[in-house]
């Protein structure tokens, strides 16, 4: 079942998420639900807390190439063991930042653990967009938005213009 995504600025987008202690057919569930709200919005990675769940649970899929098979990864308590010092700069967007694009130096390698829907551990490492998407997505679990990587102005400009399109939205609800 597709999700609402919570907008930026959201109290829930800035909240420490707790572990997943059991694997559940609800956890399961909602890894689903958080793979079709990824597909559909469309992005390549979601995290729990952008549908208002504060659960160490995050998905992504940045397989880009037209014919290539989906690749999706469900990461429940994904933590990073490893980190290159070479770094990557991409620009980063947020389904819950519509719209809004900056320039983000992150690692350009990690290495993550975490356990999957079926309770085994997984431990893998990660380059290029698929390190920057995981670490984009830990980063949320952590309360943490890719906004907060940039300069303090280019933030308080896109925050503005997201209370605004909140407003707007709401508006439009009460129409």
């Amino acid at each position: 079942m597709k999700r609402p995504i919570l907008y930026h600025p959201d109290p829930r987008l800035k909240k420490l998420c707790v572990p997943v202690s059991d694997i559940t057919d609800e956890m399961r569930l909602l890894a689903d639900d958080m793979l079709e709200t990824m597909y559909a919005a469309p992005g390549i990675g979601l995290a729990a807390p952008q549908i208002g769940v504060l659960s160490r649970i995050i998905v992504m899929d940045c397989e880009k190439e037209e014919d290539a098979d989906p690749n999706p990864i469900v990461m429940i308590n994904p933590e990073i063991t490893a980190q290159s010092e070479e770094t990557n700069v991409y620009e980063e967007g947020c389904l819950s930042i519509p719209e809004h694009y900056a320039e983000v130096t992150r690692p350009k390698e990690v290495e993550v653990a975490w356990i999957d829907v079926n309770g085994v551990a997984r431990k893998q490492g990660f380059d290029g967009l698929w390190a920057t998407c995981v670490q984009h997505e830990i980063d949320h679990l952590n309360g943490k938005l890719f906004i907060d990587h940039i300069g303090v102005m280019k933030r308080q400009l896109i925050t503005r213009k997201m209370q605004k399109f909140k407003r707007e939205l709401a508006r439009k609800k009460d129409d």
